[in-house]
């Protein structure tokens, strides 16, 4: 029997071939819009390394928008990237120990360069529709 393990440093490693979002390049005022395998989260970055959270787990516990740390991102274990927001393929993970399903796609919309007189607020519907096409009710879970 041959068992494979991965270790700490060759996942670190991989981390860096990850399209990412590091914490060092965000300004406060900056957004992220973030489609995970199961939800849709917007996470504005706030001054004192804290972040309001809106959408997933946070809108089904009724805590939207809460005001939290992100301690970083982590293949699916105890193993994390604490200097990472979000990279395509790891999952999330908040202050509150809360871990997201794998990221599907991660945007981000500078404070700078964002005009709201020319946007509306989004409903979650319509996000889930934008990430996910018209059949995004069937492959949602929660």
């Amino acid at each position: 029997m041959i068992v494979r393990a991965r270790t700490v440093n060759a996942e670190a490693e991989q981390a860096g071939r990850y399209d990412s979002v590091r914490k060092d390049d965000l300004r406060r005022g900056d957004r992220l819009l973030i489609a995970t395998e199961n939800s849709v989260y917007t996470i504005e970055v706030l001054d004192d390394a804290s972040f309001r959270i809106r959408g997933g787990w946070f809108d089904r516990q009724g805590l939207s928008p809460a005001r939290i740390s992100i301690a970083g991102c982590t293949w699916g274990g105890a193993a994390i990237k604490n200097d990472i927001v979000a990279a395509c393929g790891l999952h999330l993970e908040f202050g509150n120990r809360i871990v997201t399903s794998r990221i599907r796609e991660v945007h981000v919309i500078r404070e700078g360069i964002r005009d709201t007189r020319r946007f509306r607020p989004v409903v979650r519907h319509e996000l889930l529709l934008a990430c996910y096409g018209a059949r995004h009710h069937l492959s949602i879970v929660g």
